[in-house]
């Protein structure tokens, strides 16, 4: 026995076998390789859709955490012409997001693309370059379906076209899968790949792209001369009739250029004493901006990206700004590379390190940049706000004694004042000059230097 939950009226057909929407239900139809293609090629909507987010994700990229020459090593490797990292994810992740799916593999100095790459091995300058196939070029092999290897649910190995039309086998250790839009149902994954992200908002951005069509076929016809004829049938029925209407209004309308007036015939000559009669077509456009806009931010809230950000326009209204928007955009962002990015990364920052520095210094991590700029005032507050912390911490003596020693606040102090730059140079310039504790420590030790040494007391006579 099947029983459905349901609200019903019998009285309008709601629920019913009456109801309009009875019929209607949720069909799959997948958008073709070839449309895909056209809609990032043609529709300006359609190719913000998919670049927005792939753009914000990466343009600011990471700050690494390290000793300073192995930092400028890793960054150095990473822009590299043949790895050009942050290029490479950015291009990755929008064909992910284009056709559902892509690769990054890692080229490796032993060049055996089809071997398992083992990571305690690879050695400084092994990495060489990075190369990003989509799943339209990629061909993958069989499923893993061992539950106790770590590529359980990946494919097996990866093929991609090579010299001579050849196809090259890669390894999935030497690779990196990006999925689009994921598919959470097992059973309609294709090879672990995922939809396109235009999938879910392509009614959307068609209408959107319709609405706009449209309103641009209007502009021809939004004045339009209407001129009723006495006996028009009768004078189009024939090719001399036909004639004569074609010579008697383009007659009439030079006259209108030359007079800025359109002159007829109104004598009566006409059936029924009727001339000819003349009236303009105008069309109100008032309303058509509010309804484009509403299909924009229909595609907009489809894309899950802020109208502002995707139209590239200040916010409308009185006392908008849009920055809660854009702030809770950019936290989700944030929070994608955190969840997304950085774990699907982690096989080649790995093999980055590693290729950049000779070895795996443990203590090497990053961070991603922050995505949302602070203003100089915005700067400002933050930097009084931690000084006035650090006085309260610090005390004033007698009643007020420091809860942590002055040394270990004054280090702690410096690292959040150099990684937020809220004070830039810092670092370079305790470098050079050091800290004021050290400064006081080396008067000290100057100041006992300079005294005279203690003279032992005279012995008793």
């Amino acid at each position: 026995m099947k029983v459905v939950d349901s609200l019903r009226s019998l009285v309008t057909g709601l629920g019913t076998s009456k109801d309009k929407g009875a019929s209607a239900e949720f069909v799959g139809m997948l958008i073709n390789d070839q449309e895909l293609s056209a809609m990032h090629r043609a529709d300006w909507l359609a190719r913000k859709v998919v670049d927005i987010i792939p753009n914000d994700m990466t343009r600011e990229w990471r700050d690494w955490q390290a000793d300073e020459k192995q930092i400028e090593a890793i960054e150095s490797l990473e822009k590299a012409p043949a790895i050009n990292l942050v290029a490479k994810v950015n291009l990755a992740l929008q064909t992910a997001r284009l056709f559902g799916g892509s690769i990054l593999y890692m080229g490796m100095k032993d060049n055996k693309p089809e071997q398992a790459l083992d990571l305690e091995r690879v050695g400084k300058g092994d990495l060489q370059y990075v190369h990003v196939w989509a799943r339209t070029e990629a061909v993958t092999g069989p499923l893993v379906q061992d539950i106790g290897s770590p590529e359980f649910g990946r494919p097996a190995y990866f093929e991609v076209p090579g010299p001579d039309n050849l196809m090259v086998r890669l390894h999935p250790s030497r690779v990196i899968q990006f999925c689009g839009a994921p598919v959470l149902d097992r059973r309609l994954a294709t090879q672990g790949w995922g939809d396109s992200v235009l999938q879910v908002v392509y009614t959307a951005v068609r209408n959107a792209a319709s609405a706009q069509e449209h309103t641009a076929a209007l502009i021809p016809e939004a004045k339009v001369d209407i001129i009723y004829i006495p006996g028009l049938g009768e004078h189009a029925s024939s090719e001399k009739g036909r004639q004569q209407l074609t010579n008697r209004f383009t007659y009439a309308n030079t006259m209108k250029s030359m007079l800025n007036a359109l002159l007829l015939d109104g004598t009566g000559g006409g059936p029924n004493g009727q001339g000819e009669k003349w009236e303009q077509k105008q069309i109100s456009f008032a309303q058509l901006p509010e309804l484009i806009r509403q299909y924009l931010q229909i595609a907009a809230g489809a894309a899950d990206i802020p109208v502002t950000r995707l139209l590239g326009e200040s916010p409308a209204g009185l006392n908008s700004t849009g920055k809660s928007d854009l702030q809770n955009y950019y936290d989700n962002i944030a929070a994608r590379q955190r969840i997304e990015l950085s774990p699907a990364l982690h096989k080649l920052d790995e093999v980055l390190i590693r290729s950049a520095t000779g070895s795996r210094d443990e203590a090497i991590y990053y961070e991603w940049a922050p995505l949302w700029g602070l203003t100089e005032k915005e700067r400002a507050d933050i930097l009084n706000t931690k000084a006035q912390a650090a006085r309260t911490i610090a005390g004033t003596g007698g009643a007020s004694p420091a809860l942590i020693p002055l040394e270990a606040l004054s280090d702690a102090l410096v690292n959040a004042l150099v990684e937020d730059g809220s004070l830039p140079g810092l670092e370079a310039a305790i470098e050079e000059f050091g800290r004021l504790a050290d400064q006081e420590e080396d008067e000290a030790e100057v100041e006992a230097a300079a005294l005279p040494s203690p003279q032992p007391a005279p012995a008793d006579a």
